[in-house]
């Protein structure tokens, strides 16, 4: 007998949207994740950009699941209890005699189904946006471009997915895929486990997933992108996502506010070896504010609060691969997903997830549970509401991050809830506590003893992103008594 129907390798937006449709049927299903937990890898740094979907090439894969998880996005928002917003977006063109890329994007756009575009002049675009340069010619508008946070957006799926039955293991890291005559045995550092199907989900290590079972071999190639991101005071500088026309390496350097109210500037495009090379340079981030400052004026640079760099999995042919591997029956890829690959993540968990159904015959359960309620945010409440709470629950009047104005008991309830926040970054991720103006350096010891003392543990024991990432190495003051 098999330990699960199907394993998923990577608890990424791909892997968990994946597990959350999975999770709609009657199959045993679990999700390997090597990291301490959900959103770790290429998920945690990205633009954070629902994309409209006109840049992907017509009849791509790419394209499809952009539009269609486009679409989906709004319906999946309110279920999940996260935030999601269609701020429109912009694509800036300079000259007049760029103008044909402008109108090929605007027609590449239509064909792939993409509503509502447009092509903005001057000053149709200067009314909407007057920040942008003044040299700007014309624009390509799409207002059902959004933005999101690919952090809550993650953590939904999983914990949706979790509630209706999906097992997660972490710290699992795969070593290993034995083909068997039918199904798998899928060898990690936690030992073995016997499948019938494997879903590779694994970003830009989906390659070496791939090659350990195929003899028709891909290749992924990490690409970095560097950014620097704004304070709050900056979050207004812009309302609509701007980018320039695209070039081969991408969408170019964007400039977006955030759902939470900053202003994010980047990526940069640099195809690099190694798959954990997130490290940020200054070289990189020079290109970014020069780049930024070419299509708005008047960026407030002053106010950056911090820069990081995420890696995205691009394949060489530039096309999501999803579906069954060609020469191993039962090995799934959900391979090359990179931007828009967020974007599409509602869809590629159908898409898969009816692939699946096709294969396996699954049945839909009765009781499957669509909605999930995220961590409360007392500052959304009325003052009545908010005083009634914390008479009830007193941690709501605890404040721990007074740059984000987030509450002990908001930390208790990602640490408590399914598949609840581990470490300092997984706090920060659920509840943006340490995300503000002084990044952590008032709140983060607050935050480690709330870990320590809702997980049963020692403080030594808290760690940035689990793994060797200690915090605490030594005593300063030793009782010599």
């Amino acid at each position: 007998m098999r330990d699960y129907e199907i394993i998923i390798i990577g608890a990424g937006v791909s892997g968990t949207a994946i597990a959350r449709e999975l999770s709609k049927y009657s199959v045993k299903c679990c999700v390997l994740e090597k990291e301490e937990d959900v959103c770790c890898g290429t998920s945690k740094a990205n633009s954070a950009i629902i994309h409209a979907g006109y840049d992907a090439s017509n009849g791509s894969m790419m394209a499809r699941m952009n539009v269609e998880g486009n679409a989906m996005m709004e319906a999946l928002a309110k279920d999940l209890d996260i935030p999601f917003k269609r701020n429109g977006s912009l694509v800036l063109c300079f000259r007049e005699e760029d103008m044909p890329g402008l109108l090929r994007l605007y027609d590449n756009g239509v064909a792939n189904g993409v509503p509502k575009l447009q092509i903005l002049n001057k000053d149709e675009v200067k009314k909407i946006e007057p920040n942008v340069s003044d040299d700007v010619y014309a624009a390509l508008y799409a207002p059902t471009a959004g933005i999101v946070c690919p952090f809550h957006l993650n953590i939904a799926l999983a914990e949706n997915a979790c509630e209706n039955g999906v097992e997660f293991k972490f710290n699992t890291k795969v070593e290993g895929i034995q083909k068997l005559e039918k199904g798998f045995i899928v060898k990690t550092n936690q030992g073995e486990f016997t499948t019938d199907y494997v879903i590779n989900a694994a970003g830009v290590y989906a390659d070496e997933i791939h090659n350990m079972v195929s003899e028709k071999k891909i290749h992924i190639t990490p690409r970095r992108g560097e950014y620097l991101l704004l304070d709050k005071t900056a979050g207004n500088h812009v309302s609509n996502t701007i980018f320039t026309l695209p070039t081969k390496y991408g969408k170019g350097v964007l400039v977006t506010p955030t759902i939470h109210g900053n202003l994010l500037v980047g990526p940069t495009a640099l195809d690099i070896v190694d798959k954990e090379g997130t490290c940020t340079s200054a070289a990189g981030l020079d290109e970014v504010m020069t780049k930024a400052g070419i299509s708005v004026k008047n960026l407030p640079m002053g106010q950056v609060i911090t820069s990081f760099a995420g890696l995205r999995a691009h394949e060489e042919n530039h096309e999501f691969i999803l579906g069954e591997v060609e020469d191993v029956t039962g090995f799934i890829d959900c391979a090359g997903i990179e931007s828009p690959g967020l974007s599409g993540c509602p869809a590629i968990g159908k898409y898969i997830a009816d692939l699946m159904k096709g294969k396996m015959g699954l049945e839909a359960k009765k009781d499957f549970i669509s909605t999930r309620k995220g961590i409360l945010n007392p500052a959304k409440l009325s003052i009545e509401e908010r005083n009634k709470l914390i008479q009830e629950q007193p941690a709501y009047g605890n404040m721990i991050c007074r740059c984000e104005m987030i509450t002990e008991g908001e930390i208790i309830d990602a640490v408590n809830r399914p598949l609840g926040a581990k470490s300092l970054d997984g706090v920060k991720r659920r509840t943006r506590a340490g995300m503000g103006r002084c990044q952590g350096g008032f709140c983060s010891p607050r935050v480690m003893e709330i870990i320590a003392r809702e997980q049963d543990m020692n403080i030594t024991e808290v760690t940035k992103s689990g793994g060797e990432s200690g915090l605490i190495v030594g005593v300063n003051k030793e009782n010599l008594a």
